[in-house]
């Protein structure tokens, strides 16, 4: 019964941890107290361990947001590779967006709960309610201020994941091939370069902003001599190969760069009207050895 819902209940806990190792934590926490019930007395397993999941995940956030102030650069989620067809469920794509996410890492835990369990998973606001410990029309006035924030946040994706695929293949080759002026076509005036390393890796500590410091650090990258110093902070050397190839990431075209057949980081873009608004790099080794080179 409970591995017929493990997906589910997965899917429940990344979106309100934005962490798959500390989701995959949850679900097995879950596990535990599933097996400790009398599963007899339970009328419907499938609600009982999504409630128990989502409370184990709220508080799992509220230990893990604590954690996050002390973070070395900027944080972002982890990144998961997903199947082609989740985009075809609309809700639970758009949830699992790397951009999705990170918005959601700035509202409260319960803001944060409400918000996936309604929206993303079309829970009833009396189940919702259960789950947090609040009455319903408290429940209902987080979602709402939960809705208008990331409304007001989010960023207005560009739907054609077709078009996305070709947008992150030509940002790929002018970056990788040196091509300075069809880099800078591609960028938007005002776009930001956000990247983790987690002091694990060589990465900016905070947001890039603007053309001209984006190009130079993507130009710098690049270069033979900065690959291998990345190599080096990573504990790799010789003469290692630098492989590119574009996949399905958080439901959208992400590109996955490995380096001697380890995948060393992933760049997702956000695209507004023809241009690349915002560039999520993911460096940290430890968010990154789920994604196959």
């Amino acid at each position: 019964m409970f591995e017929e819902h493990r997906h589910l209940l997965t899917g429940v806990a990344y979106r309100i941890l934005g962490s798959l190792a500390d989701a995959e934590d949850v679900v097995q926490e879950a596990w535990l107290r599933w097996s400790g019930v009398d599963q007899a007395t339970v009328d419907d397993p499938k609600a009982y361990l999504v409630r128990v999941t989502s409370r184990l995940a709220i508080d799992r956030l509220r230990w893990a947001k604590s954690r996050r102030e002390s973070y070395v650069g900027p944080w972002l989620p982890e990144p998961i590779a997903t199947a082609p067809d989740v985009a075809e469920h609309v809700e639970l794509a758009e949830s699992v967006e790397l951009a999705m996410l990170v918005v959601l890492e700035t509202l409260s835990p319960l803001e944060r709960a409400v918000f996936v369990l309604r929206e993303a998973f079309d829970l009833p606001f009396s189940e919702i309610a259960e789950i947090i410990g609040r009455a319903e029309p408290a429940t209902r006035q987080l979602a709402r201020r939960a809705r208008d924030h990331v409304q007001e946040k989010r960023p207005r994706f560009e739907t054609d994941l077709d078009e996305r695929r070709r947008m992150t293949e030509r940002f790929i080759n002018a970056s990788a091939g040196g091509d300075l002026d069809a880099l800078i076509a591609m960028l938007s005036k005002d776009v930001t370069l956000v990247s983790d390393g987690g002091g694990k890796a060589r990465a900016p500590l905070r947001a890039l902003l603007g053309v001209d410091n984006v190009t130079r650090f993507l130009a710098a990258i690049t270069r033979p001599e900065e690959i291998a110093k990345f190599a080096a902070s990573l504990g790799m050397a010789g003469d290692l190969e630098v492989g590119f190839r574009i996949t399905e990431v958080n439901a959208a075209p992400a590109a996955v760069v490995s380096l001697g057949g380890r995948v060393i980081s992933v760049l997702s873009l956000v695209i507004i009207d023809g241009k690349v608004e915002t560039i999520y790099l993911m460096a940290n080794p430890e968010k990154l050895g789920r994604l196959s080179p």
